[in-house]
């Protein structure tokens, strides 16, 4: 199974959680703006997480999106972090439906900074979902 975990984040908090679902899942994450970035093969599920700024997504995540080939990914995971609500998990879904990728119910979003006991959780929950 193909799996790759990709994200945008300003604070360092959902690059933290990123990089717990990676650990869980075997793989890098890899930043939206990292030049490894482009998804050119089949994946069989994508994690792909960004948080609010501003009440709706960085600009980048919506641009990084819309450029994916939704023919190439089979579903996707999204995942998020903030400070004041978790819209930016229906945001990133609207954004990944526009392109014809399926996104799985479940998600992963913490609040602020994730614990070490929520990094813990969301590698957990991470490992679960592509078993």
């Amino acid at each position: 199974m193909k799996v790759e975990v990709r994200y945008y984040s300003r604070s360092g908090n959902t690059k933290a959680l990123a990089e717990a679902i990676a650990k869980g899942v075997g793989v890098e994450a890899i930043s939206i703006t990292d030049e490894k970035a482009p998804i050119n093969d089949n994946v069989d599920i994508l994690f792909i997480g960004g948080a609010l700024y501003a009440y709706g997504l960085d600009n980048k995540i919506k641009k990084y999106i819309s450029e994916l080939d939704g023919t190439k990914i089979s579903k996707a995971v999204v995942f998020s972090t903030s400070w004041l609500s978790k819209h930016s998990i229906d945001l990133l879904k609207k954004e990944l439906t526009k392109k014809n990728i399926s996104v799985v119910d479940k998600y992963l979003y913490y609040k602020n900074m994730p614990s070490a006991e929520e990094l813990n959780e969301a590698e957990t929950i991470s490992k679960e979902l592509i078993s």
